[in-house]
């Protein structure tokens, strides 16, 4: 009698239950609790952007069930194994903290209707099927319209209309004054997402904290476009990557960063911190903000790894697939507003890191060379500084090394 009781008040525990959250639970009990996954140690919370599945809808494993944005990426929460999504534990917009319960998916259950959906794939298969076969017979039917043509009697040609002038045949237009209504002077309030904010924050920490400062050069892209001209077909056949400015500008900053350390540092407490590696980010803009992938260890790259590693990071960024792991770091930054058509601009620095390079458009200019004007293409550079760890004579040298090394693509190859 006792385990009677005992089964009877759990039936009713479990009606109750289905009844309140409106969905039909199976008694197997195979139901599993998925929370926030860890994303990144300088990140603990996110806001759920969407649920990317439903309550009652299939789940397969490792399919993505939710979207967490954060304040560097969005991140795709999976679930851990199939089933069916039974409960959702959040709401979209509500900010979610790591190890948060989300969501709860029926291991192992398959969604009601599951099984009908086969069937309905096999009914249009055979409509497909069918679809040509009748095809023939609609073909068929003008065939005889010859035969009973030709058995009856020709009939007479109607008579010509009589012919009247062109602008007699067209009605007359009637020209109307133009009305432009009332001007549009609506607007319109967007919430700023958690990577626009994060963004705001950090320039304006940027700003606030390093002593900046910016210098600037010009160079002469005349041998570094010929370059480019003359190989660009062999590597793309070669390496399977299109040989861009970029690989050049990465290789020349690492080439300088090594020559002139005080740029490839930054700031602990009181101590300088000296990198004898080069990391360098490159800024890449995406519809949600500026991203800032790493490219690790540029002093041991040649310029096609550059730009076969660039090409990787570009799809990562375009399908919405680049992770926390591959912004993380950084010595050095470069961001290229050339791409956009800035002729000349001064960048902030990405802390806390010492400096940033900026490129800007190629235009071509009258320039002195060698007493005489010519018209090169040319290239405004800028490097934006923290003079608490950079000289002016850092910096500059820092520069100059750039431009040498872009009009004089060589010297990367004999390191001088």
């Amino acid at each position: 009698m006792a385990r009677l009781a005992g089964a009877l008040a759990f039936q009713n525990a479990q009606s109750a239950f289905s009844k309140h959250s409106g969905l039909r639970f199976y008694s197997d009990g195979k139901y599993k609790t998925i929370k926030v996954p860890h994303m990144a140690d300088s990140i603990t919370e996110g806001t759920l952007k969407a649920w990317v599945k439903q309550v009652g809808e299939q789940v397969e494993q490792d399919e993505e069930v939710a979207s967490i944005e954060t304040d560097k990426v969005d991140i795709p929460v999976n679930s851990p194994v199939a089933g069916v999504l039974r409960e959702l534990l959040a709401n979209e917009e509500d900010t979610v903290v790591v190890g948060q319960d989300l969501f709860r998916i029926e291991e192992g259950a398959v969604a009601e209707g599951g099984a009908a959906k086969p069937k309905a794939s096999e009914a249009a298969a055979e409509a497909e099927a069918a679809a040509p076969a009748e095809e023939p017979k609609k073909e068929a039917a003008p065939a005889s319209a010859p035969a009973s043509a030709s058995a009856s009697a020709p009939a007479p040609a109607p008579a010509a209309p009589a012919t009247t002038p062109a602008a007699a045949r067209q009605p007359k237009e009637e020209t109307k004054p133009m009305s432009f209504g009332e001007p549009n002077r609506s607007e319109r309030r967007v919430k700023m997402n958690r990577m626009r904010l994060r963004i705001s924050e950090r320039l304006k920490q940027s700003q606030n904290t390093a002593a900046s400062l910016t210098t600037f050069n010009e160079i002469d892209m005349t041998n570094l476009m010929d370059m480019r001209k003359q190989y660009k077909d062999a590597v793309l056949k070669t390496h399977g990557v299109k040989l861009g400015y970029m690989g050049a500008f990465v290789k020349a900053c690492s080439h300088a960063l090594q020559a002139v350390p005080e740029v490839n540092a930054s700031i602990s407490g009181d101590h300088l911190v000296f990198y004898d590696y080069c990391d360098v980010s490159v800024a890449v803009a995406t519809p949600k903000g500026l991203v800032t992938p790493v490219l690790r260890n540029t002093e041991r790259m040649s310029m096609v790894d550059v730009e076969q590693e660039i090409a990787n990071l570009g799809r990562k960024a375009r399908d919405n697939k680049i992770t926390v792991e591959d912004m993380a770091g950084g010595t050095f930054t470069i961001s290229n507003g050339g791409v956009f058509g800035s002729l000349y601009g001064t960048p902030i620095i990405n802390m806390p890191q010492a400096a940033i390079l900026g490129m800007h458009a190629i235009k071509e200019r009258p320039v002195v060379i060698n007493g005489k004007i010519e018209i090169r293409p040319m290239m405004y550079v800028a490097l934006s500084y923290d003079h608490r760890i950079i000289d002016g004579r850092e910096a500059v040298t820092f520069l100059v090394k750039i431009k040498e090394a872009i009009e004089d693509p060589r010297r990367l190859l004999l390191n001088v």
